[in-house]
Formats: C-alpha cells, sequence, structure tokens
C-alpha cells in the first residue's frame, strides 16, 4: 500500500465508559506516573510471546527476524518517548477493539474502586484490570499507535490526546514497522524527564527488568541501541543467583500489581514430569477475587513459549495465585483447545496444587504471624475447597483459621479448638451470618459461654455451605448452635457460672403455650430454651431443618420457595418471661401484644424486620402507653 493508496484517518468517539475513565486516570488516580512505563513494556512482551506461540505452527511469520525485542527510542529535544516491539502486531480493527473500548467486565469495577480509592492507591490497581495502556495520557498530551500484524500487508495508525476522541486509519507500510507495534508518546511538558536514558533504566529495571524479551534503548534519534535488560526467564535461574527484589519485580509483572508478595514458589519438578514453578500469593487482595467466572491467573509455557493464561492449572479455590507454570513435556505445538484434556496438565496441576498447600501448610508452622496475614485476606476464598475438594478437605481444614468466642479477637486452628473441648462435648460448634459482632452478640451463643465452650464465628458467605456438607474434624461433627435443640444439660457449666433451670413452671408452661397459639403458624414451634441465660428469646431452626444462615442466603437466591417456620425458644428463668406469665385473665389483650413482640424482638435479634412493620409500631406503642403514668 502507498501514502496515496491510504485512506484518510477516521475521527471516532471513545465510548462514555472509556472517556470518563480517561479522565479519573488523568486527574485523580495515579501518585506514581511512572507506571505508565511497565504497562506499555508489558503489552509489547505480551505482544512477543503471542507472536512466538503462533509461529509454532506457522514459522513464515517470523520471517528473518526470529528473535523478539523491545526498544525504548528516546528523542529528548522534541519531548517524544517510543517504546517499539516486533511481536503478532495488530491490524486496524484489532486497534478499535483494542484501544477504543474497555473490556466490559472490569471498566465499571475498576471505575468504582478508583472512586473509593486514595489517590495513591491508583497505581495498585491498573494492571489488574486490564486498562493499563490509558495510564500512558498521565504523561502524553498525544499518543499514536502505529502497527502492522505479522504475516500481513497492510498498516494502521490509532491517535489520540485522550479528551475524548480518536482517529483510526490505514498507513503506508514504510511509515509502520515490519511487524509489531510502535508507541510514540509526545510528552507534557511536566514529563521531559522520561526522554532521558537515566530515568528510563532506572524504571525498567525496577519494574520490567524480568519480562521474557530484551529491552534496549536509544538514547537519541540515530544512536546504536544499548541492551538494559537481557529477556532471561527469571524460573530457569538457580534460586542462588536470584534476589528478593528480583522475585518482587517478577511478580508485579505477572500479578499486577505494587505490592510485595506474601508468599513465593519457585522450584522444579523432575521425575515422571518435568517442569519449572514461578509463583506468588498476593500481598493484597486482588479485585477479582470473586468474580463469578473466577478464572485462575497462571500462565503456561511449554519449553520457556507461552502457550495461555486459561489453562485451569490450580483449582478455583486457589485463583488468588499469580505466576507461571513452564513444561518441558508438553508438545510445543499443543493447541488451546486440548491442553484441558491432557493428562500432563492433570498431573502438573495436581502436583503443583500439592505443592501450593503444603508451602502454606509449612509457613503456618513456622511463622503464624504471615500465615494469619494471608488468612485474613484469602481465607474466604481457601474455604470454597472444604465444600468443592473432598481429596484435599483434610489439608484444607488443617489450614482453616477462625475466629471464634474464646479466641479474643485473633485465630483459632481446628486443632486448637479440638484440644479445648470441653466435658462430654462431641461436637464442633458454629454460628453463621453476615457480620462478625452481630455473631459474637446472638443469644444463641448465652448457653454455650455459660459452659466455656467454644464456638466458631464464620461470617463468610462460604461457611454456610461447606459445614453442611457432611465434614467432621478428627471424628468431631459441626453442628449450627441456632439449628435445632442443644444437648447443653451434659456438659457442666463453668466455675462461678449458673443458667437458669429449662423446666419450666406451670405459669410460664402456660403462657408458652398461649405465645404458640397467638402465633399461629408464623413459628413452627415455641418450646422453652436450655440455650439462653441472659436474654428473653432468640430463634432456630427446626431441629431437621436447614440452618437459618443457609436457608436465607438460597431463598435470596431464588433457590428455594422460601424459608422455613423458626422455632421461637423462651427462656423460662428470664424475669420479663416470669412476669409476663403472672398477668391475669384481665390483661388478654397485653398478653397478645407481648405474645407478638417476643417474636419481633427475637427477629430483630436475628438481624431481621419484624414480619409487620406497622403491627409492630402499633404494639410498642400500646406498651409504652401502658407504662407511663398519668399526669396529675
Amino acid at each position: 500500500m502507498t501514502t496515496a493508496d491510504a485512506a484518510a484517518p477516521e475521527s471516532r468517539s471513545f465510548e462514555a465508559d472509556v472517556a470518563k475513565l480517561l479522565h479519573l486516570m488523568v486527574h485523580s488516580v495515579y501518585s506514581d506516573k511512572d507506571v505508565f512505563l511497565r504497562e506499555l513494556v508489558s503489552n509489547a512482551a505480551d505482544a512477543c510471546e503471542k507472536l512466538r506461540y503462533e509461529a509454532i505452527a506457522s514459522p513464515a511469520l517470523l520471517g528473518d527476524d526470529p528473535q523478539p525485542r523491545i526498544t525504548l527510542a528516546l528523542d529528548p529535544d522534541n519531548r517524544r518517548l517510543t517504546v517499539e516491539d516486533n511481536g503478532i502486531g495488530m491490524s486496524l480493527a484489532d486497534m478499535v477493539e483494542a484501544l477504543g473500548t474497555i473490556a466490559r467486565s472490569g471498566t465499571k469495577a475498576f471505575m468504582e474502586r478508583i472512586e473509593a480509592s486514595k489517590s495513591g492507591d491508583g497505581a495498585q490497581l491498573i494492571g489488574q484490570f486490564g486498562v493499563g495502556f490509558y495510564s500512558v495520557f498521565m504523561v502524553a498530551d498525544k499518543v499514536d499507535v502505529v502497527s502492522r500484524r505479522a504475516g500481513t500487508e497492510e498498516a494502521a495508525i490509532w491517535s489520540s490526546d485522550g479528551k475524548g476522541s480518536y482517529t483510526v486509519g490505514h498507513v503506508d507500510l514504510a511509515e509502520a514497522p515490519a511487524r509489531g507495534t510502535r508507541v510514540v508518546l509526545h510528552l507534557m511538558e511536566d514529563a521531559k524527564a522520561y526522554a532521558e536514558r537515566a530515568t528510563l533504566e532506572r524504571i525498567v529495571k525496577a519494574q520490567s527488568g524480568h519480562v521474557p524479551v530484551p529491552i534496549s534503548i536509544l538514547d537519541k534519534p540515530g544512536a546504536e541501541p544499548a541492551e538494559i535488560a537481557d529477556g532471561a526467564a527469571l524460573w530457569t535461574k538457580p534460586k542462588s543467583e536470584i534476589s528478593e527484589d528480583d522475585y518482587a519485580d517478577f511478580y508485579r509483572s505477572v500479578a499486577g500489581q505494587f505490592d510485595k508478595p506474601a508468599l513465593t514458589l519457585h522450584y522444579r519438578a523432575e521425575g515422571r514430569h518435568e517442569y519449572s514453578v514461578l509463583a506468588f500469593v498476593p500481598g493484597s487482595k486482588p479485585f477479582d477475587l470473586f468474580d463469578p467466572d473466577r478464572h485462575g491467573r497462571m500462565k503456561l509455557y511449554v519449553k520457556r513459549v507461552f502457550i495461555t493464561d486459561e489453562a485451569e492449572l490450580l483449582p478455583r479455590y486457589l485463583r488468588f495465585v499469580r505466576g507461571l507454570v513452564d513444561s518441558a513435556d508438553l508438545p510445543l505445538n499443543v493447541s488451546r483447545e486440548m491442553i484441558q484434556e491432557s493428562a500432563i496438565l492433570g498431573a502438573i496441576k495436581k502436583g503443583v496444587t500439592h505443592r501450593v498447600l503444603s508451602e502454606l501448610d509449612k509457613l503456618a508452622s513456622n511463622d503464624a504471624d504471615s500465615y494469619a496475614t494471608i488468612w485474613e485476606t484469602f481465607g474466604p476464598v481457601l474455604k470454597e475447597g472444604l465444600y468443592e475438594d473432598f481429596e484435599r478437605r483434610e489439608t484444607l481444614l488443617g489450614l482453616a483459621r477462625f475466629k471464634t468466642t474464646a479466641a479474643g479477637g485473633g485465630w483459632r486452628s481446628l486443632k486448637d479448638y479440638v484440644e479445648a473441648l470441653k466435658q462430654n462435648q462431641t461436637a464442633i460448634y458454629y454460628v453463621t451470618g453476615s457480620d462478625l459482632e452481630r455473631l459474637a452478640a446472638s443469644p444463641q451463643l448465652e448457653g454455650f459461654r455459660a459452659r466455656g465452650i467454644e464456638v466458631l464465628l464464620l461470617p463468610d458467605q462460604v461457611d454456610s455451605f461447606w459445614v453442611t456438607a457432611g465434614i467432621d474434624y478428627q471424628g468431631k461433627p459441626f453442628k449450627s448452635v441456632t439449628q435445632g435443640a442443644t444437648d447443653l444439660q451434659l456438659i457442666p457449666l463453668a466455675e462461678g457460672e449458673t443458667a437458669p433451670s429449662p423446666q419450666a413452671s406451670e405459669a410460664v408452661t402456660a403462657f408458652i403455650a398461649f405465645v404458640k397459639q397467638t402465633l399461629g403458624d408464623e413459628v413452627s414451634d415455641v418450646r422453652a430454651s436450655d440455650r439462653l441465660t441472659e436474654s428473653a428469646v432468640c430463634l432456630v431452626a427446626p431441629d431437621h431443618g436447614m440452618d437459618r444462615q443457609l436457608e436465607k442466603l438460597l431463598a435470596g437466591a431464588g433457590r428455594i420457595p422460601s424459608a422455613a417456620k423458626p422455632v421461637l425458644e423462651i427462656n423460662p428463668g428470664h424475669d420479663l418471661v416470669v412476669r409476663l406469665a403472672a398477668l391475669g385473665e384481665d390483661e388478654a389483650a397485653f398478653r397478645e401484644d407481648a405474645a407478638r413482640l417476643l417474636l419481633d424482638e427475637a427477629q430483630i435479634l436475628d438481624g431481621e424486620r419484624p414480619i409487620d412493620a406497622k403491627a409492630f409500631s402499633g404494639r410498642l406503642g400500646r406498651l409504652i402507653a401502658r407504662g407511663l403514668k398519668p399526669s396529675a
């Protein structure tokens, strides 16, 4: 194509979300603008890796230029920085898709996080959301992207000032790379330092020194390129030659985060299958940790050739782990469609999963505080494995940590719990909900607390599922304190503690029967409680019913028509109950109000609203009026 044949560039507007994102990024996101270079280098390295993969099937794509490279060209006199690669390149359609829009799955979440974050937090978010290219507009008032896809005879150009629109069109082949992409940044006045060698070398060594593609720099137009990063694969080097900073740098490049890894795994497996692993447990929570798709972020290489980042190399409950596996056994021409059916890949997944869990267990034993930090961040995800991974359930139960009524705000293991079992205690007790403080204050815990029985406080949604999967630990089943009758009478009270007798007086028994008759089918039963010591009432699930928190979750998700009617338990020794039971027949109307108010109180204590707010208000008003003395 000649210059004359190239059509005039077409002007287009960014999508509304992109325009808003650009404004947020330029004006409020970053305190450290160096991040833009890491993003451009990362994109360039990915393009080289993609070409290397496609060239396995089509070697002609490499032509007479088989070695991948990234070049940083500086033009300080004209305030220009160029980042060029000889990777796969883009067609005009690719440019529109990649640079004119943002992946729908990440845009909204990204902007919500940016708007909620402090200014300095932005650099930790950018790489996680796949929108890193737009960070160039923090330092450039115009950006030109010229690209030619490998194996084609067309080149395209994309240009924008980042203020709402861009132009895109074809360009003369003479003005484009032989293949790959050239990104030209026209730097702002206050960003001219990014056209200086010292600045660029510092950033590359700090952030991108271990990308698997060599990086060279040209001081000025016409200068000879000088290599500043050799592109050697970090995972192929002996651990003795790799510093902690090297690992942290590589972690940031593969994880898209600016924190430090909480745990690093680097090893080579030998034997039936040979592969290298370099993986990291992040130091902070990735934004997509609870994405419904729950895809992992481990890359698969074969003999240093990038194959895919969509292979399931770890179970989904370890999806927070970042890094790569480089197999020496898989064929280089393995297709992305076939790898999931590969027996070799299945063996690798099993081996890597075992090693990750083993390293977590080792950390838990040797450095409890560091492990507690990891559990605090990723515990809700690891607990998914208790429900999903029967084969490794015992290992995961050993790794699990819990807040409990006896932990004093710290974390307890199940081993700790079982070692503290009380006389005649045959179960591991728990309570589920959505708020740790509310759980700790649950009235259903009172009888357990009086006997010194430790109860697990489970505030995560997944807790309501794994505890119902028929799990036990060292022969002890898990039992909800809000489900069915208790066996507390078999466990002695703690020294100095007292508890009301569950045997109700004749008057209280009659009152309980009256409450049951009054409430009718609003509850499944009304009975005297042996789990309450301080509160008058509480709600529990029927003896053979589903745990109440699980019922709420399933009903809210439309998985069951509605939650079952609860059991209202009444503390027979509570002063309020005793006094209500003593009311005469002439107080029938008030007794009915009181019966319904007891249910309302139990629902509020359980984190619910009264069934009928207007009726509750009326009953409460009549109660207040009854207690007020007539004015003189």
